[in-house]
């Protein structure tokens, strides 16, 4: 059993806004599946799949090149 555990790494060089997309980079326990989410409004949240993904080596480098058609953008990560 592997322990899913992903994480955005808010502190390194990779997070926050790079070639007119939003990017971070995801850590966790090497080959777990996560599904990234996003909404604009967390009063009243309604999540959209974004991408499912595999934290191959334990990390995987997201970008989210539609950012910047929303007033503000929510992430999450859940398990498939």
């Amino acid at each position: 059993m592997k322990m899913w555990n992903p994480k955005p790494q808010t502190s390194d060089a990779s997070f926050g806004v790079q070639a007119n997309q939003f990017v971070f980079t995801i850590a966790g326990t090497a080959d777990i599946p996560v599904v990234v989410e996003a909404c604009t409004n967390l009063s009243n949240p309604i999540w959209s799949m974004l991408q499912v993904i595999t934290l191959t080596g334990g990390t995987y480098y997201f970008r989210d090149p539609q950012w910047a058609n929303y007033p503000g953008r929510f992430y999450r990560f859940r398990f498939p």
